[in-house]
């Protein structure tokens, strides 16, 4: 948890930084984007390569006592980058300001492109030749702290999806439609937790879902590149080199297809896909019914269209696709708007359709103001085509602990959370989903599947913490191997405090507050000191009560 905080720490420093520098130059947010987003791309890369690269060299043949050279074969192994010495950061940011730090770095991207054949023509280049010499220097100054270089783990993929959120709440790139927001993307792949397959956005913005299904893999201890393929589909060139850029700075490849997915489908997915995950644009009317109307992704038929020829509102193609997509025990999850589930007319025969299929799992209500771009509540659907049609038996709980329900068919049933009332407030108008939140919400997920003793597991991480942090109370080891004691410590405080307020007190005639009926010091009268000191509050319909508290509400002693 410390480390976490610590990275978090570091995320909000390093975008501070960033942005201060772009307000005091000439730059718009859409200009410094890219540039931004590539250095990141370049810094993680170098991060990657120093992690692995004296793993690989001790694994090195030898020949005639010769070593044989790094290649880039030994770092793909390894899910990293190999960069050759003008492609490493370190060199970038020895770089002089009489250097041509843009042509620098341009050299440096088209190494890896050379070397790498997903992301040739993906890497930013030109946009560098752009920025002032001086601004190109603090930029890789502040992506190269010495604090970076002593936290562990998938640090830089973390200030990527951070700086992407930064960049979408201020729609540098597209309105900020190519983000969605993190803990709806987690939400989504630990429903539908792809194990190993085929995984399919069919409008993949920067690559989120990519990345939080992979993690998914990871937390079981697997590689997702050996266990998931991915492939997407964008509609904005410059929004596939981002989730490219993405999915290479965790270690991963996909193949991402510039298409309006309306109309197109060149991964040809129909009826292949083992999960499919998406963020759609909601509510559009420019779908030109008659291109529409045969395609075969179109599994329940076409929904209404306008007196324009448009379908007149594009939620059920899009959920349409999503279902047809799948193959016969595949699994969706997806964002779409509130109006969906409620919409009438053509809409609602579809979603009649749909619902009479018995393959609509679970709706998950949320509330507004939880996208960057979008202040609307919104629903997370998700589908599962092999839902079981008979009844599964819940798996053996450990001796004495019973059962919790008698399992469902759950073919005949859609699982309903109202989520409305769940969030954390990130800013004054984004709210996000905690971990812990997250975490409740899955576990009635797990009940409802069959599945308690994944729910167990929930509540056996939240005691081991509890216990944890209680332990922390009476010892803590510092990072420097310092122990320190904060309970005892908060109490020589406390009890600081009170002696040092005494002489206060005694002026009010509160002579002998400071000792309780054992001789020892306590605060039981403390609400009576704080309400003679504090002005009188203005009386209100709702608060009618004039007695302090009792000293039995505050038992506690030093």
């Amino acid at each position: 948890m410390a480390q976490l905080e610590h990275i978090e720490a570091i995320e909000k420093r390093l975008w501070n930084a960033a942005d201060t520098m772009r307000a005091n130059s000439n730059y718009a947010s859409n200009e410094y984007f890219l540039p931004v987003m590539g250095l990141i791309f370049l810094r993680h890369a170098y991060s990657r390569f120093l992690a692995v690269k004296n793993t690989i060299e001790a694994d090195l043949p030898q020949r005639g006592g010769k070593t044989r050279a790094l290649s880039k074969e030994d770092f793909s192994r390894k899910s990293a980058i190999f960069l050759q010495p003008k492609a490493q950061f370190d060199h970038l940011v020895a770089l002089t300001g009489s250097d041509d730090r843009a042509r620098a770095i341009i050299d440096a991207m088209e190494s890896i492109e050379a070397d790498y054949e997903s992301l040739r023509g993906v890497l930013p280049k030109s946009e560098y030749q752009e920025l002032d010499n001086e601004v190109i220097g603090q930029l890789l100054r502040i992506l190269n702290p010495d604090e970076l270089k002593r936290v562990s783990g998938d640090v830089f993929g973390r200030i990527y999806e951070y700086f992407l959120t930064q960049f979408a709440d201020q729609k540098a790139h597209d309105g900020g439609e190519f983000f969605t927001p993190v803990s709806l993307v987690s939400l989504i792949a630990h429903v539908i937790d792809p194990q190993g397959g085929t995984v399919l956005d069919p409008a993949c913005g920067s690559g989120g879902m990519f990345v939080q299904s992979a993690r998914t893999v990871e937390e079981r201890g697997q590689s997702p590149t050996e266990r998931l393929t991915f492939y997407g589909l964008e509609k904005n060139a410059t929004t596939i080199r981002l989730a490219k850029m993405n999915l290479a700075v965790h270690g991963l490849e996909g193949d991402i297809q510039k298409a309006i997915t309306y109309y197109d489908d060149p991964h040809d997915m129909v009826g292949k896909a083992d999960f499919v995950m998406a963020n759609p644009p909601f509510n559009v009317d420019e779908i030109d019914a008659d291109k529409v109307k045969s395609d075969p992704r179109l599994a329940f038929g076409l929904p209404g269209v306008n007196k324009k020829g448009k379908v007149s509102n594009g939620n059920y193609v899009w959920i349409s696709y999503f279902y047809s997509y799948l193959n016969e025990h595949g699994r969706a999850g997806f964002v779409m708007s509130s109006q969906a589930s409620s919409a009438g007319r053509d809409e609602a025969k579809v979603r009649q359709k749909l619902v009479e299929t018995g393959d609509v799992d679970i709706m998950i209500a949320i509330r507004s103001n939880f996208f960057y771009t979008r202040t609307v509540p919104c629903e997370l659907w998700f589908i599962d085509r092999g839902k079981p049609d008979q009844p599964s038996p819940p798996a053996p709980l450990p001796e004495g602990e019973g059962r919790f329900f008698e399992p469902l068919n759950r073919k005949d049933h859609v699982l309903m959370i109202d989520a409305r009332n769940i969030y954390r407030k990130v800013t004054r108008k984004i709210y996000d989903f905690s971990p812990e939140q997250e975490q409740n919400i899955l576990a009635i997920v797990r009940l409802y599947r069959g599945q308690p003793e994944k729910y167990l597991d929930t509540v056996a991480t939240y005691c081991r913490r509890m216990l944890a942090e209680g332990e922390g109370c009476f010892l803590l080891q510092s990072g420097g191997g310092e122990a320190s004691e904060p309970l005892p410590s908060f109490q020589a405080a406390l009890a600081a405090l009170l002696r040092a307020i005494t002489p206060f007190l005694e002026t009010l005639g509160w002579s002998n507050w400071w000792t309780g009926p054992r001789s020892r010091p306590t605060i039981g009268l403390l609400p009576q000191v704080v309400t003679s000191v504090l002005p009188p509050r203005k009386k209100t319909k709702t608060s009618t009560s004039k007695r302090p508290c009792g000293k039995s509400m505050w038992s506690w002693r030093i």
